[in-house]
């Protein structure tokens, strides 16, 4: 037995330490599910632990993770893994893939709880309630450490200085709300440099969504008053800040001040677009999530509405996987435990029903949030009315995703029926190039599923060794690249789910020539099992519709223009191709602005903005002799010698 540490799971500086154990059993040569084999494993386990909080991991013969779970005492929870008449059926299959087992001690449930989410997170187990979501939510990010903060749209850690306001459902409502925080408060969007570079205001300052503080158009203290106003409304103030808007106009109409009233009126009628966008009325509620689950049909929604100072911040629909034999109180508790993971939790949360170890999510949640953090399920009154209306929703989104699932489902049976495939795929895998006349060349492969596409398992590939404007080598490396690393991962393809890295189906975007390359380069693998297809715009290439899809004997098949599969495929066609074009414009993009001076060793950023402040342009700077070398501030004899020997070697 070893031993290593893991951090806090709300501390991610790892200012707390806990210890990890690995304890393994192993049945040699038996890799398969065994019942026996796996209660085996356990015991040895549970002879090592201690009566002490903590997080377990099983694991498979493999070594992938099977299942995270937490516990108060740690000796007990896993012992009662052995008590196999006790266990239901879902749990004894766990249990007979089960070859070893992990362990993290930590110094309460609490932090197990933490620490559970993230490892559910990590390792997406499939016998865990997963919370499948791939995007993180978008925040309002008020930045601090300058005179004039900015308003920005923020996702992921939360690690620049300023204030949070959040989360928002999508980008497209942060977005919209942005825009309208602009025209009331007339904050900068653009980024410190671009504001150090301005020396005559923007677009934004003449359309009147900034108030072009980078050209002294607003002082410090005036613009310090706009920050205030923005924290008051987003802080859930909004009703004071309209009436001191309201209240300056009226003033400045007095006035005859036209010009100003005006701008206030504008103002004004942002705020009120903010407040009248609003999907709920979240009145009366302050910070608060509300969370009602729904269940059919074997499957579980979950909707959530945020509110923030009274206002509705969007709500998004979730649905979670491996629920079923759940419980639907503890399936909420789970998904609650994950999504706090990520997203800080607010003062409140709202509840459609009573959950497990409420009081210990409660404590959970207060130590991520650094105060106290209460569930409840409302009674009556306005949150009352409110749960209801998340309650409705979340049935109304099951209903549309069962309908969804249905109508797909029949699509996926027709698909495989055409493209005589021995079952429906669950992993489709389409692969497109992009290049202009072979240059920034950029492999692209896009993933999808049963519940559409996964993608955070999509991949680009640099074309490393295709020669320029030659598509079918690269399409020959791509494939190459892939099945390769597949045979090295997984030579005997046992991995399944989530985790799975061979494909039921790969489609390529391209003809006769594609299919062939790509054909080949598998059976040079020794590949001959993974269904190919080629799908080619037919002989009209700008009429959709008229797609010819190519097999790999060499056979050629159409679809009716009006077919539902036709329309599929179109879709996963369209959707590489955007990912291969995006890829291929990043690599320009960054190509664009690299510089000459970036080959020479040496010569990092600072130097190189010396150099071309000093002379500015590269070609100058090959140009220039070595005593003007040496004259750049920061540059010593050594570096400038390094510089003109790079330009000026014969070799």
């Amino acid at each position: 037995m070893s031993r290593s540490e893991a951090g806090s799971p709300h501390d991610p500086r790892g200012k707390e330490r806990f210890n990890e154990e690995r304890a393994t059993y192993t049945v040699k040569g038996n890799t398969k599910p065994d019942l026996d084999a796996g209660v085996t494993a356990i015991r040895n386990v549970v002879k090592t632990l201690k009566p002490k909080p903590g997080v377990y991991r099983m694991l498979d013969a493999r070594g992938d993770v099977l299942y995270v779970g937490k516990a108060r005492s740690l000796k007990a929870r896993v012992a009662n893994y052995t008590q196999v008449k006790a266990l239901t059926n879902r749990l004894q299959r766990m249990v007979s893939q089960c070859r070893a087992m992990e362990i993290v001690t930590t110094n309460s449930e609490a932090e197990a709880l933490l620490l559970e989410a993230q490892f559910i997170k990590r390792f997406r187990p499939p016998y865990n309630v997963l919370l499948r979501d791939d995007k993180s939510f978008p925040f309002i990010l008020l930045r601090e450490g300058h005179d004039f903060p900015r308003i920005q749209k923020h996702r992921g850690a939360r690690r620049a200085r300023g204030s949070y306001y959040g989360p928002f459902a999508s980008a497209g409502s942060v977005n919209t709300t942005i825009n309208a925080l602009q025209k009331l408060f007339l904050l900068r969007s653009c980024t410190d440099s671009f504001f150090a570079r301005r020396d005559r205001p923007c677009l934004l300052y003449q359309i009147k969504r900034c108030s072009a503080p980078c050209v002294g158009r607003i002082d410090k203290e005036g613009y310090d008053a706009l920050i205030r106003e923005a924290k008051d409304f987003l802080g859930g103030k909004s009703g004071a800040v309209q009436a001191k808007i309201e209240k300056q106009m009226a003033k400045a109409a007095e006035d005859l001040d036209f010009e100003t009233a005006a701008m206030l009126r504008d103002r004004l009628r942002a705020a009120t677009f903010i407040q009248g966008s609003q999907a709920i009325n979240a009145g009366g509620v302050g910070d608060a999530d509300v969370f009602a689950l729904a269940a059919k049909g074997g499957q579980v929604g979950v909707q959530g509405f945020f509110v923030r100072g009274g206002q509705n911040w969007g709500h998004r629909a979730f649905f979670p996987t491996h629920t079923q034999d759940l419980d639907e109180a503890e399936i909420l508790a789970d998904v609650l435990a994950q999504f706090y993971e990520e997203v800080p939790p607010p003062r409140t949360i709202l509840v459609d029903r009573e959950l497990p170890e409420q009081e210990l999510l409660e404590e959970a949640f207060g130590a991520l949030a650094e105060r106290r953090v209460s569930i409840s399920t409302p009674q009556r009154g306005e949150r009352r009315r409110l749960m209801q209306q998340a309650s409705r929703n979340a049935t109304e989104a099951l209903d549309r995703r069962l309908a969804e699932s249905g109508t797909q489902a029949k699509i996926m049976r027709e698909l495989a029926e055409f493209l005589e495939l021995p079952e429906v795929p669950a992993r489709i895998e389409v692969y497109d190039n992009s290049h202009i006349q072979g240059a920034k060349a950029v492999g692209a492969m896009v993933v999808a599923g049963p519940e559409g596409f996964v993608k955070n398992q999509y991949r680009k590939f640099n074309i490393k060794t295709a020669q320029t404007n030659d598509d079918f080598g690269m399409m020959r490396e791509v494939m190459h690249r892939r099945f390769a690393r597949a045979m090295k991962d997984d030579p005997d393809r046992e991995t399944s789910g989530d985790k799975s890295v061979w494909p039921d189906l790969v489609l390529i975007d391209g003809g006769k020539g594609q299919m062939s390359s790509v054909r080949d380069t598998l059976e040079e693998l020794g590949i001959e099992d993974v269904p190919l297809i080629a799908i080619a715009k037919g002989p009209h290439h700008g009429r959709e519709g008229r797609e010819v899809f190519h097999f790999p004997d060499g056979r050629e098949k159409t679809l009716p223009t009006n077919s539902p599969v036709l329309f599929y495929l179109q879709r996963l066609r369209d959707e590489v191709h955007r990912f291969a074009i995006g890829a291929h414009r990043a690599k320009r993009s960054r190509a664009i602005q690299a510089s000459p001076l970036d080959e020479i060793p040496g010569i990092g950023p600072s130097r190189k903005r010396a150099l071309l402040l000093h002379f500015g342009t590269a070609g100058k700077v090959r140009a220039a002799a070595l005593d003007d070398l040496q004259r750049v501030p920061g540059v010593s004899a050594s570096v400038a010698q390094t510089i003109y020997d790079f330009y000026h070697s014969s070799g």
